[in-house]
């Protein structure tokens, strides 16, 4: 780290520690050559994640448009705020550790129902008749038998 007095290279760290939020690391340095002391901060830089859609668009990775889709989703049934709140954390992170710059739509969508059917059959056949854009009944229909042969799957074990 460079001394802002002196512009030595040479520092030493005298105390770190976390902010109150935990967004970045607090450290106090001592210059080795004109011994004046200074503060650093460290934070984790977040690379822009972009969202290729289905027309090849893209757009910012937005956890807002998230959250409003399964709100719309959960409207009326018994998943509260927390717990939507802790798929968007979930997913949110899911997406990141996928370590790409850029990811699918569709990705994002699936990685959504994954979630969301642990937590609300109702609200997930909600949001694939959206997501899976259903055009009649039928669409639909084979949507819910996956749904119960999964749900006898897990039954079997």
């Amino acid at each position: 780290m460079k001394c802002p007095y002196c512009s030595n290279l040479d520092t030493k760290v005298v105390d770190s520690r976390a902010m109150e939020d935990s967004s970045a690391i607090r450290r106090r340095r001592e210059c080795e050559n004109c011994e004046e002391r200074f503060t650093t901060y460290e934070r984790v830089e977040n690379i822009p994640l972009a969202v290729v859609k289905r027309d090849g668009t893209r757009e910012a990775f937005s956890r807002a448009k998230i959250l409003a889709g399964l709100v719309k989703s959960c409207s009326k049934r018994p998943v509260s705020m927390e717990q939507i709140e802790a798929i968007v954390g979930d997913i949110e992170n899911a997406v990141i550790n996928l370590g790409t710059k850029e990811v699918e739509s569709n990705k994002i969508g699936e990685i959504i129902m994954d979630k969301l059917k642990d937590v609300d059959e109702v609200s997930y056949v909600r949001f694939a008749s959206v997501y899976r854009e259903f055009k009649d009944i039928d669409t639909f229909m084979q949507e819910l038998s996956k749904l119960l042969q999964e749900k006898e799957n897990i039954k079997k074990t």
